[in-house]
């Protein structure tokens, strides 16, 4: 195709959005894609997941008040809350973008500005002499290439910036539940953490006296040496746990100090003191049906926003293919001496409107089109990537919710057995029926054993929390309620 053709081509489509154009210019035109939500990509049910029970309360109407019971954690949650700097920057990211909404929103209204203004030249044909000078002073009020919409591009532009900054509240609620979720974790495992130590610190001592009374035997020839180093092996095998779960429970409170924003508060780090037995058990909560999470999940709602704003868009950049109208006027006072500015007869004003048609652009605003729509085609795709990955993240907490009990409680039973097998193999060793062996190897299954049912614990109550986040619970305030 010669250029000349192209050139007759694009006038062509421009004459037919005109046409299109001024047909419903009178109506209000929009060229914004009606917004249709993309079919969720995922099952209608959860894997191995059962219906919720009729008049049970979803996770995201349950205030984080509400199910985290504990006083002491949700003093914890609350100070997260205030002065966590991840929260503070989302808030503020909602200020910035409320203010950036309202610069667009300026935008469909005239700016009037008051003004003065003052201009000398030479008179035109005279040759610059002292008497040849043409002054003019004017001041009042001006409008300056003020748009009329008729084709909504400047209408469009301010609804994109709208739903950006309805996404971005919907990210600070994101934050606020993953907030929510750290501390509860954090404040689980530092109970965790005093759990394990207790245990560490009670098979230290066992194995301290084991050893003693190995020592003693040994050094009358009532034991070999084996028994003995073994002993031994056992003993320091024990204070190399302890050493590592010390550290790591320092970690964890450091951790849980960077969620906070300050230190971790002092009645919080005797938790093993108050609370031998852990935290009161979270609630059961309903998993419902992924359809729910489209409208309870704020990511998937910031993820629809940000579809909204592409649509938005479009609409911008259809209406650039149609003319422009333009507006710049002035009203106020002229004189051609400044001491006669604001006298009788000086009254002044000019209109000056202005229509531009895009004739030839090189293809600028057909780009600028085509931009617009590949970037709701992104946005459509990470609209279904966020539905699919928040459905994976439901299912994953079901499937810890569906086993981890039944792993707590054959895990109880396993530590429960091993303590009776360190009872018997101690008794038949002080009868001379067994070795040493048998007993020391007894109490470093039974030492494992318990280290293991803490864990399991944790894991249970922690996947708690993870279904309670990832059902878009935690984001209501019973205050705001």
């Amino acid at each position: 195709m010669t250029a000349r053709r192209r050139i007759e081509a694009m006038a062509r489509l421009k004459a037919r959005w005109l046409a299109a154009g001024l047909g419903v210019m009178t109506a209000g035109c929009s060229f914004i894609p009606p917004h249709v939500r993309p079919d969720a990509p995922v099952p209608a049910v959860y894997p191995g997941g059962s219906a919720a029970a009729s008049g049970a309360q979803a996770a995201a109407d349950i205030e984080w008040q509400r199910y985290f019971g504990d006083p002491r954690l949700q003093r914890l949650i609350d100070t997260a809350l205030q002065h966590n700097r991840d929260l503070r920057i989302a808030v503020l990211n909602i200020e910035q973008a409320r203010a950036q909404y309202q610069v667009r929103r300026a935008d469909e209204l005239p700016t009037v500005n008051a003004g003065a203004t003052a201009s000398r030249q030479p008179r035109v044909g005279d040759t610059g002499s002292s008497g040849s000078i043409s002054s003019t002073y004017t001041a009042g009020l001006s409008v300056t290439s003020y748009e009329f919409d008729f084709f909504g591009r400047v209408r469009s532009l301010s609804q994109a910036q709208l739903a950006q900054y309805l996404g971005t509240e919907e990210a600070r609620k994101t934050v606020q539940i993953s907030l929510i979720a750290s501390v509860a974790n954090g404040w689980l495992g530092l109970l965790a953490d005093d759990e394990l130590l207790a245990v560490t610190r009670q098979t230290l001592t066992t194995r301290e006296a084991s050893m003693k009374l190995l020592q003693l035997r040994f050094d009358n020839g009532a034991s070999s040496e084996i028994d003995l180093r073994q002993a031994e092996t056992l003993l320091e095998g024990a204070r190399v746990s302890l050493a590592q779960l010390t550290r790591q429970r320092a970690q964890d409170e450091n951790a849980l100090a960077l969620l906070l924003g300050q230190p971790v508060p002092a009645d919080a780090l005797s938790l093993a003191a108050e609370a031998s037995t852990g935290p009161e058990v979270l609630p059961e909560l309903p998993a419902g049906l992924p359809s729910e999470l489209l409208t309870r999940r704020p990511d998937i709602r910031q993820a629809e926003q940000q579809l909204i704003a592409a649509n938005a868009n479009i609409g911008a950049a259809r209406a650039a293919f149609f003319p422009r109208i333009t507006l710049s006027t002035n009203i106020g006072s002229a004189s051609t001496e400044l001491s006669g500015l604001f006298k009788g007869g000086s009254f002044a004003w000019s209109f000056a409107p202005q229509l531009l048609l895009p004739i030839f652009d090189g293809g600028r605003n057909q780009s600028n089109l085509e931009v617009a729509q590949v970037n709701r085609d992104i946005a459509i795709a990470q609209y279904e990537r966020a539905v699919q990955s928040a459905f994976r993240e439901v299912a994953d907490a079901l499937a810890g919710r569906a086993t981890l009990g039944e792993q707590m409680r054959a895990q109880q039973a396993q530590a429960r057995a091993e303590e009776v097998r360190t009872q018997l193999a101690d008794l038949r060793f002080r009868n001379g029926a067994a070795s040493y062996l048998d007993v020391l190897d007894a109490q470093r299954s039974v030492f494992t054993a318990q280290l293991a049912v803490v864990q399991v614990q944790t894991a249970e109550r922690q996947n708690r929390v993870r279904l309670y986040q990832v059902l878009g619970g935690g984001w209501k305030d019973a205050e705001a309620q």
